[in-house]
């Protein structure tokens, strides 16, 4: 990875922009201050609400950070198989006492109004999910200095991604709790996906860009097997999210551990999209039956999710993690952070300049 880059953080650890909540300014600025790179996620907030957390997460470090940013996405859903799907959930709102959301409550997240925002008030690092930004929205954001990273799930997404401009690409595997960063939605791969050393290792040979490895990664000695493969940095998402400073609901936090859930699948129940969550009653009910249609079937069950949780049953709710979930330890970011490092360092896997406590710390 490129020096500038890598100057940011003293640990070749980033925390993933987790959406729906989890990663909020405190978790961001514990991880950034312990010397790893943390990060706000602006998927499904307003554009205001956005920047409130930037400033917010402003105040509590004046180390870089990253945002990360959701591609708008096309319109290939089928509004009779997203019909038919409300009519199954039906029940579940009942149950829950709740209605079921607008499909057609929006489908481009305020991109545009969101990056107008962080070219206004530049922040160090804005990622990109969902697909590869235009090469004109790469250029403006270094412009104004902000490093361009994107998710990439393959290959030749890799390649598209190298072809934006953009600074790094994150390799996501299949391991990856939450969403697919897939560039486009193809239900004819039922959600299928490579493994994380695999792909690493296909997008080190497919272009020239740092990569930044996510996927099922919970501990140091993991961090050191990325690095070997020919990754610069780690992305962690899971092990983040049991901390005390994630955002996530203590159902959330309890079920990553939780003798009940033991095991991951990739699922269409919660929001149309592929995604990794722990294996509950509506996801085993619900899943086969999804459409291929995001965000259509995330705005359909959010009110079920959200009413779920208000009433305290894990059952209901989107519970995302990695396939590493068991391994979660209750520590504070920070902490967690130094005990990667160490591992890491044990491991033998780190950098020189990590060793010493390089870059900004």
């Amino acid at each position: 990875m490129s020096s500038a880059l890598t100057d940011l953080f003293a640990y070749p650890i980033v925390q993933a922009p987790m959406a729906g909540g989890v990663s909020v300014p405190r978790l961001a600025a514990a991880v950034s201050e312990a010397g790893g790179l943390g990060f706000l996620a602006a998927g499904y907030k307003t554009a205001d609400g956005m920047y409130q957390e930037i400033k917010h997460l402003r105040g509590l470090t004046g180390r870089p950070f990253g945002v990360n940013l959701f591609l708008p996405q096309p319109e290939t859903a089928d509004a009779a198989a997203v019909e038919v799907y409300a009519h199954q959930l039906a029940g579940e709102a009942a149950w829950y006492e709740t209605e079921l959301g607008d499909p057609d409550n929006g489908r481009d997240d305020g991109y545009d109004t969101k990056l107008a925002v962080l070219l206004d008030n530049p922040v160090p690092v804005v990622s990109f999910h969902f697909g590869v930004p235009s090469r004109e929205v790469v250029d403006s954001l270094h412009r104004v200095g902000t490093f361009a990273l994107v998710s990439a799930t393959t290959a030749d997404e890799a390649r598209a991604v190298e072809q934006s401009g953009a600074d790094a690409v994150i390799a996501q595997g299949a391991e990856a709790g939450g969403h697919q960063g897939t560039h486009r939605d193809n239900p004819e791969t039922g959600g299928a996906g490579t493994g994380l050393l695999s792909l690493v290792a296909q997008v080190r040979e497919a272009v020239s860009l740092p990569i930044v490895a996510a996927g099922g990664i919970m501990r140091g000695a993991q961090i050191a097997a990325v690095l070997a493969a020919g990754a610069s940095a780690a992305q962690l998402g899971t092990a983040f999210l049991a901390t005390p400073e994630s955002g996530a609901h203590d159902l959330h936090k309890q079920a990553l551990t939780n003798p009940l859930f033991v095991r991951t699948e990739l699922t269409r129940a919660f929001s149309g999209r592929p995604a990794r969550a722990l294996a509950n009653r509506f996801l085993r009910e619900h899943g086969p039956y999804a459409p291929a249609a995001y965000p259509e079937v995330h705005h359909l069950t959010s009110p079920v999710r959200k009413a779920a949780a208000k009433t305290g049953d894990a059952q209901g709710m989107a519970l995302w993690a990695g396939q590493g979930h068991r391994m979660a330890r209750d520590l504070p970011a920070g902490e967690l952070v130094e005990v990667l490092a160490a591992e890491l360092a044990s491991a033998g896997g780190t950098l020189a300049r990590y060793t010493t406590g390089g870059g900004t710390r």
